[in-house]
Formats: C-alpha cells, sequence, structure tokens
C-alpha cells in the first residue's frame, strides 16, 4: 500500500474506500463462502483486496464465471460479483440454475454484487431467465477505480471507446461521471475544468447535471481540493499515440509482455542461474513479477527510453560491486553499517539481476529486424513520408500472413498521418486483407472505420499541420538524457501529453487557437467554484488528467516528465477508463484475438 501513498494526492484512499466496501457485502453473507468472479474483474480487484484479506472473511474458493458447471465446493454462500452486462447475467443465471439442483444444501444461498453499479436491463435479463427469485442478495460492490500506483488509476473498462463510437452507447460515460463525483468526494471539488472532444463534454454535461440534481451532498463546495484542475481527453482527439510504439521501459515491457494489472509475466528461463539451467529445473512456464512504484528501481528506470535502460544498469551494478568489495581494511564501524545494511544491499541486487533479465528479454526482440522494421516504417509515416500510397513494407506483411492486429495497426498509423487514406489506397488494402484473412478481416475494417481509425482522405492535412504547429516530431532528442517528451517514442511527441502542456503553459485554451479547429469535438473551459481560481504561481499545482478511451504507459512517462520541468511547476495525477496498448486498444475495437 505504500507505494499508493507520497504524492499530493492519496491514492490509497480509494483502495481502503473500495476494500472496505467490498468487506461490508462480505459480512451480510455469514458463513462459508466461495466468489465467482466475472473475468475481467479478478485482475483488478485484486489490487484492491488480495486473497488474504478475503480468506479472513470466510472466502473459501474463488472461480471464473464460464458457462460450464461450478466445481463442488461446501459452502454456505456463492457469489457472483460481475459488470453489468447481459451476456455475463446469462451465465449467471446457467450457473445459478445447474448449481442448484446439483447441491445437496437445500440452504445455499446465491447472492449478485454489481460493479460498480446496478443495471436494470441486467435484472430484467435475470427475470426473463427466471432465476432472479434464487438470489437473496443483489447488491452493488462501488469500485469505480482501482488504483495502480501513486499517481495512477484505472477504471479497467477496455469498452468505453468501442461503446461510444461504435455502438453510440454513451453508459460508460455515466460511469466516468460518477467516477469524477467519487474523486471530489474524497479530494474535494475541483475548481477548473478543462476538455477536448466530444465523449469529454458528455462527461463534463452529466457532471454538471448530477451535481445540479445533489447527487453529491458529500461534496461540500467550502472545501479546498487538494486537485486545482481537471483535464479530460477524449481518445478520439489523439488517435495516433495508442498506434505508435512506445520505447520507453515500461511501454515495451507491455508492447512485448503485456502488463495486467501491475503484473506481467516473462520467460522463466531468463531468471534462472547456470547451475538451475543445468538441472533441467523449469518447473513454471512463465515468471509473474508486479511493476509498480514499490520496487524502487523499477521506479527509476520505467519512463527512461529503452536505449538508456543499459547504460543505467550498468552504472547500478559498478554501484553496487563498490559497496560489497570496497576497501577490504574496514574499521570495526564500517563493518556494522555494512552487517546492518546487508539485508537491504542483498534485495538490491536481487532487483538488478531481476531487471537486467527483463532488459535482455526485450533486447532480444528490439534488436530483431521484424522490430526495427516495424519501428522504421512507424517513423516515416510519424513523418509524413510516403504516406499517399500503399507501403511496401505493409504489402510484404499481408503476403506472409502476419497477425492480423499488426497489420491494422500500421495501416491505422498510414491512415491518420495522412488524415485519411487515398480512396484506391484504401480500397486496395481492404482487397488485400480480406483475400489474405478472410471475413474476420472484412469485420475488423468495418468496426475500425466506425471508429474513425480508418477513412477516406479528407482535403485539410490535419495531422501534418498539427505535426509542424505542436512540434510533434522531433529528429534530435536525446533519448539517455531526454529535454523533450518526444523521447518517449525516440521522434514522436505524444499529441495528448503536448495539448496538455501547451494548455498548462498558456494557461487555458486561448493559446491553443491556431490548432483547436483541427481537433475533433467541442471544447470544455469551466470553473467549478465562486470563489477565485488558484493562481499560476500556486504552490499546491495538482492536474488530475483522466483519460476517455485508454491512455498508454508511454503518455504516463511523459506526464511525469513534465512534472519534473521547473517552468511548469505541476504534479499529475493519471486516471483513465483503461491502460493499453496499440494491440489492445485496436483489439477492443475489433474484438478479435487475430
Amino acid at each position: 500500500m505504500s507505494h499508493l501513498q507520497g504524492g499530493k494526492v492519496d491514492v490509497s484512499l480509494i483502495q481502503v474506500a473500495a476494500r472496505n466496501s467490498l468487506i461490508n457485502l462480505l459480512e451480510k453473507c455469514v458463513g462459508p463462502k466461495a466468489i465467482v468472479w466475472d473475468n475481467s474483474l479478478a485482475g483488478p480487484v485484486g489490487l484492491v483486496a488480495q486473497y488474504v484479506t478475503l480468506k479472513e472473511y470466510e472466502v473459501m474458493k474463488m472461480f471464473p464465471l464460464r458457462d460450464s458447471p461450478l466445481p463442488s465446493v461446501d459452502v454456505q454462500h456463492v457469489i457472483f460479483i460481475t459488470r453489468p452486462k447481459l451476456h455475463l447475467m446469462d451465465l449467471v443465471a446457467q450457473n445459478v440454475h445447474n448449481d442448484s439442483k446439483s447441491s445437496s444444501d437445500p440452504k445455499k444461498q446465491y447472492h449478485l454484487f454489481f460493479v460498480p453499479r446496478k443495471s436494470l436491463l441486467c435484472i430484467k435479463r435475470l427475470e426473463h431467465s427466471g432465476m432472479f427469485g434464487s438470489l437473496t442478495l443483489i447488491e452493488e460492490f462501488k469500485c469505480d477505480f482501482f488504483p495502480f500506483d501513486s499517481d495512477l488509476i484505472s477504471m479497467e473498462l477496455p469498452e468505453v471507446y468501442s461503446d461510444y463510437y461504435i455502438e453510440n452507447d454513451p453508459t460508460s460515460l455515466y460511469h466516468v461521471a460518477q467516477a469524477i463525483l467519487l474523486l471530489q468526494k474524497f479530494y474535494g471539488p475541483i475548481p477548473r475544468v478543462w476538455g477536448r472532444g466530444m465523449a469529454a463534454k458528455q462527461v463534463w454535461d452529466l457532471l454538471t447535471r448530477l451535481q445540479r440534481e445533489n447527487l453529491t451532498r458529500d461534496v461540500k463546495e467550502n472545501q479546498t481540493s487538494c486537485i486545482d484542475r481537471l483535464l479530460i481527453i477524449d481518445r478520439s482527439v489523439d488517435l495516433i499515440s495508442p498506434l505508435a510504439t512506445q520505447l520507453t521501459y515500461e511501454g515495451l515491457i507491455d508492447e512485448i509482455f503485456g502488463i495486467n494489472n501491475t503484473t506481467a509475466n516473462f520467460p522463466p528461463e531468463k531468471f534462472l542461474s547456470n547451475e538451475e539451467r543445468n538441472t533441467d529445473s523449469l518447473s513454471e512456464d512463465k515468471k509473474s513479477f508486479i511493476l509498480n512504484s514499490g520496487d524502487k528501481l523499477f521506479s527509476e528506470l520505467r519512463d527512461k527510453n529503452f536505449n538508456a535502460v543499459g547504460p543505467f544498469l550498468s552504472k547500478q551494478a559498478k554501484l553496487m560491486n563498490a559497496q560489497f568489495e570496497g576497501d577490504h581494511e574496514k574499521s570495526m564501524e564500517e563493518m556494522k553499517r555494512l552487517v546492518k545494511n546487508l539485508k537491504t544491499m542483498m534485495a538490491n541486487k536481487s532487483l538488478l539481476a531481476r531487471h537486467t533479465a527483463i532488459a535482455e528479454c526485450i533486447k532480444e526482440k528490439t534488436d530483431g529486424y521484424d522490430f526495427l522494421d516495424c519501428l522504421q516504417a512507424e517513423q516515416e509515416f510519424l513523418n509524413c513520408i510516403e504516406v499517399d500510397r500503399a507501403s511496401p513494407f505493409i504489402e510484404d506483411l499481408i503476403a506472409q500472413k502476419r497477425p492480423l492486429i499488426k497489420v491494422l495497426r500500421l495501416i491505422c498509423l498510414q491512415c491518420i498521418a495522412s488524415s485519411g487514406l487515398k480512396p484506391k489506397v484504401l480500397e486496395y488494402y481492404k482487397r488485400e486483407l480480406v483475400q489474405v484473412y478472410g471475413l474476420r478481416a472484412f469485420l475488423a475494417v468495418t468496426n475500425l472505420e466506425k471508429a474513425g481509425l480508418l477513412k477516406v482522405q479528407s482535403s485539410t492535412r490535419h495531422y501534418t499541420v498539427l505535426r509542424k504547429a505542436l512540434h510533434l516530431t522531433v529528429e534530435d532528442s536525446s533519448e539517455v538524457n531526454p529535454t523533450d517528451i518526444s523521447y518517449v517514442h525516440s521522434i514522436y511527441a505524444p499529441l495528448s501529453i503536448r495539448l496538455t502542456e501547451q494548455l498548462l503553459k498558456g494557461g487555458g485554451w486561448k493559446q491553443l487557437q491556431d490548432v483547436l479547429g483541427l481537433l475533433p469535438g467541442p471544447t470544455v473551459d469551466e470553473s467549478q467554484t465562486t470563489s477565485d481560481v488558484l493562481s499560476e504561481s500556486t504552490n499546491s499545482n495538482v492536474v488530475l488528467v483522466f483519460f476517455i478511451g485508454g491512455c498508454t504507459f508511454a503518455e504516463i512517462s511523459a506526464l511525469r516528465f513534465l512534472s519534473q520541468q521547473e517552468e511548469l511547476n505541476v504534479e499529475f495525477v493519471i486516471a483513465t477508463t483503461k491502460l493499453i496498448n496499440g494491440n489492445t486498444f485496436l483489439e477492443s475495437i475489433i474484438n478479435t484475438d487475430a
């Protein structure tokens, strides 16, 4: 929990409130119990209440929610914890029906806890299935956010962008508005609100309506807030940043191995000593590590460009060797100090070995021709080089039937960099994709078109103008000692973060009038309190940046970099509907694991 504290905004309050909410619900079910999790929740809930905690409240077993019968278990209560999704209600009804028929205990009770709120449609679905009467308790487990780090919280809702822009379903935006209200309950009303994009404007409208309806009795007008500004960024304003390969240490771990709920899995053989390798002791098929600021070495490495990681680890290794070896003729006092610090030194040595092994795993991928060729193609698109014709590199990838998601990611990047593809090029890509990958490619392309990621070229080259006006590509940026946020992608500064930087430097949207017309959606610029807005030079300058539709680790690293710049004098707290990379973002839209 200590890794959640340390900033001006105490993120651990969110964790404590969510844990207490779950414990209160569990205490309503007296006796041994089993929890059946919606798959999307089991991992995130571990960030607020670990299994050790749940066992204290008589949770004997935990199972994933599937369409197969529940394993036989001797408990008095079976608790289903799910998101309010209709297809999950069918699974709950099926599980309750099957288990109640096969159970020998007539007193066994079934309960349903919705996260974060009940849904009338879901209740109706359960009534229609005939299982509603079999549920003893139907409650709300109010957990809007999952805390990832002292400056990072996520709602872990992967479908927000696709729900809003493909299905035209704004339900998730209501959850976002409610989540912002929760933050104001914990930290006080936020005096100044900025935003950009359709979803940002709709969230703000919902927020003001909820406040007007006096649903925020817990938020006191005169309460001082530890957050000074809220910036709501709709993902549709910057679709290019998620598609570009992240080149920070944490970003590459996510791109290559995937980070889920602060945990990443690596090939185990990299973490064995030579002796262990020789004895064939590969009992596990993966090695899992928790990656957050509780790991001090990781907190120093995570935001560095990967090219700076090797020299940093090498320097740390030399310092550590000097600590262990040093001058052998030590005084008694120095020996005592060494023994006292030995446990910490051994722990640090272990962390160094771990991150050296992780860096080697990454380097194997980033040194490969596949990775480097793909990166070169990306960087050419980002620099607007030959974006108006079919890319020979993409043609080769299709001919080799490389993973569909990889091909689509590059096509989408080319499309946005050229403000749409020429009709002939778009049709050619579509034809090639369908011929090689079949119907699933056609369905994927249809969804990408609905989501605004694939389209025919418009007359105005929006990205070209934005690139020059906001200096989105920087050629001679240092990766080891960066002076600009572009280091997170080596040459490209995330548009979302460049906007944030310019907004804070200028103190509002007025300074950005020249480029606002090139960005989709309306602008939000509001004051929430009657008192004077805090001055630019205030010592407590905390900005909450809220991404609707997801944000990447590279964007988070860029914000952390900005917070270290003296001229901005700002501390960021980052909230998002989901932590994403290019692949997971596109998968949520095209709904394929290809």
